[in-house]
């Protein structure tokens, strides 16, 4: 059974950084990635890691948040530097099997506040 499961969300000043973790189980994947929703709004994507090792960012969080893989602890981390009040969201780890669009698994989430 698949499971993904987030840690290390909080609430953290702006400015200041966090780092989040994906602790899968189950299978390995073909890419793995982080979304963000934030209250009223759609889920958005964050950052992607694929199997081979290149790195997927979207232009709101490059240059400040860093991807990367744990492959001997099977996790993903997501490095948040230089934190703003609008990273604010509930962020998701997801994972792909394929190579197709859509993931196929998703973590429960974990709130990343970010206080001005």
């Amino acid at each position: 059974q698949v499971q993904l499961v987030e840690s290390g969300g909080g609430l953290v000043q702006a400015g200041g950084s966090l780092r989040l973790s994906c602790a899968a189980s189950g299978r390995t994947f073909s890419r793995n990635a982080w979304f963000r929703q934030a209250p009223g709004k759609e889920r958005e994507f964050v950052a992607a890691i694929s199997s081979s090792g290149g790195t997927y960012y979207s232009d709101s969080v490059k240059g400040r948040f860093t991807i990367s893989r744990d492959n001997a602890k099977n996790t993903v981390n997501l490095q948040m530097n230089s934190l703003k009040p609008e990273d604010t969201a509930v962020y998701y780890c997801a994972a792909r099997v394929g190579v197709g669009l859509e993931y196929d698994y998703w973590g429960q989430g974990t709130q990343v506040t970010v206080s001005s």
